[in-house]
């Protein structure tokens, strides 16, 4: 896969993109990141990219000219489907469901905004999606980029190695995670729980998976609304509700 991401400050993203995971899927060729420096692509002197706003108002507006020039130079050797998207706090919040979406595409084209924002004639004749990472500010749409790029680079086929790894992640089934524990079985009288080490896989899953919709449950109701329950897991979750005094 390939992710263009076109941006006023490519230096941000030497860090995140080159270590853990992501520097991993890019060493085995499995992810391919390319940084566009918006300001390449202005034709003054002084490289500028922004400009006051029509109407007056505070702060700068991304000029239209080098993102158009940008997005157009970028998409002569993409497929004409890839999704060229806005990282804006006007889009639709990124959620496990988009991160699936994206994670099929051949490649998706980032523009991260500043400023004020970007050109309105932008969002009308080039954007295909705007998405954001939460209801608050941000300097820019270059951190947004890097979590929209982390969590579909982990989706991708090989990139974790153990592929069940994935399955197990908060909300890629709509619920936060279970507990987690490894050795020392015993630190400063603090144990491990005993079914985790009974062998028996059977009980072993079913108390996963009833502490997965415990805790979610307990710290985000909103998702158990949300998500269809397979039969297993209203019988779970009716037994969570009697443990808890049925009032959750």
């Amino acid at each position: 896969m390939f992710i263009d991401i076109l941006t006023l400050f490519p230096g941000m993203f030497s860090g995140p993109f080159e270590h853990s995971i992501m520097g991993r899927a890019r060493e085995r060729d499995l992810l391919e990141i390319n940084l566009v420096d918006i300001r390449d692509y202005t034709k003054d002197k002084h490289s500028v990219t922004d400009d006051y706003p029509y109407g007056g108002g505070a702060g700068m507006v991304m000029k239209v000219e080098p993102i158009f020039r940008a997005v157009e130079d970028v998409k002569k050797d993409r497929p004409s489907e890839v999704p060229t998207v806005l990282l804006s706090p006007q889009g639709r919040t990124l959620n496990q469901d988009l991160v699936k979406e994206y994670s099929t595409c051949k490649g998706l084209i980032l523009i991260c905004g500043h400023y004020e924002g970007v050109d309105e004639r932008v969002r009308e004749n080039i954007i295909t999606d705007e998405i954001s990472i939460g209801d608050y500010v941000l300097t820019g749409g270059e951190l947004p980029a890097m979590v929209l790029v982390n969590a579909v680079a982990r989706m991708l086929p090989s990139v974790l190695g153990d592929e069940d790894s994935i399955k197990e992640d908060s909300f890629f089934e709509g619920l936060l995670g279970y507990p987690q524990y490894t050795r020392p079985r015993e630190y400063r009288g603090l144990k491990v729980p005993e079914i985790l080490l009974s062998g028996d896989h059977a009980r072993i899953k079913r108390w996963r998976s009833k502490q997965a919709l415990k805790r979610t449950l307990l710290r985000r109701p909103d998702l158990i609304t949300k998500k269809k329950l397979s039969g297993r897991q209203e019988k779970l979750l009716a037994e969570i509700r009697e443990e808890l005094g049925d009032d959750k």
